[in-house]
């Protein structure tokens, strides 16, 4: 992974709009989830999701690394100790851009709510557009993306997309320390994520 001063991102940041924020190259893109003890243990430990880890219901990944810091109160919310940064297969990711639906209706894609209801029980992949939020939690005027995978998705993600998964709870506790001191906080390296999306 790399790592660079959060202030010194913010400039070459969109201020405003819906992106899909990330660390990426070539062949990879890093997401990240929130899990508690057993669960990262075991992904750690066996680089897959298994053992305690449902494939049974929705798991949500997040892109943006500071998207999943707000969720998790910087591992600090209950079940949401341990922070881990999983790298999977650029072309997978985009598949899942490409075949995922709304959690809201939009008219622009869908002609009629029923067809839009159809749609999200056919895929395995939802979309989900959140506020941005900067280091303490503020909103910020930018969207932020987070994928809802389950069925053939979830388990393609779990088992066979996977390159690495790495636990980063320890940096998270780190820089959780200069939330408040920007000019010392170091967050992942994060650009627009130019793919098909």
């Amino acid at each position: 992974m790399k790592f660079k001063n959060y202030l010194e991102q913010i400039p070459s940041w969109p201020e405003s709009g819906k992106h899909v924020m990330a660390q990426f190259d070539d062949t990879s893109i890093i997401v990240y989830q929130a899990y508690r003890h057993e669960i990262a243990d075991f992904a750690v430990q066996h680089q897959y999701f298994g053992g305690p880890f449902s494939y049974n219901r929705m798991s949500w990944i997040k892109p943006n690394f500071l998207w999943m810091m707000f969720r998790s109160g910087w591992a600090q919310k209950p079940g949401q100790e341990r922070i881990l940064a999983l790298r999977i297969k650029r072309p997978f990711f985009d598949e899942l851009l490409k075949s995922a639906v709304s959690s809201s209706l939009d008219l622009n894609t869908y002609p009629t709510h029923t067809a839009w209801q159809q749609a999200v029980q056919d895929s395995d992949v939802r979309l989900q557009w959140d506020p941005d939020h900067d280091p303490a939690g503020l909103c910020v005027e930018r969207r932020a993306v987070q994928l809802g995978l389950r069925g053939d998705a979830l388990r393609r993600y779990g088992r066979e997309e996977m390159l690495e998964i790495t636990d980063i709870t320890a940096f998270v506790e780190q820089q959780r320390q200069h939330v408040q001191l920007l000019e010392k906080l170091i967050i992942p390296h994060e650009e627009v994520y130019t793919s098909i999306w």
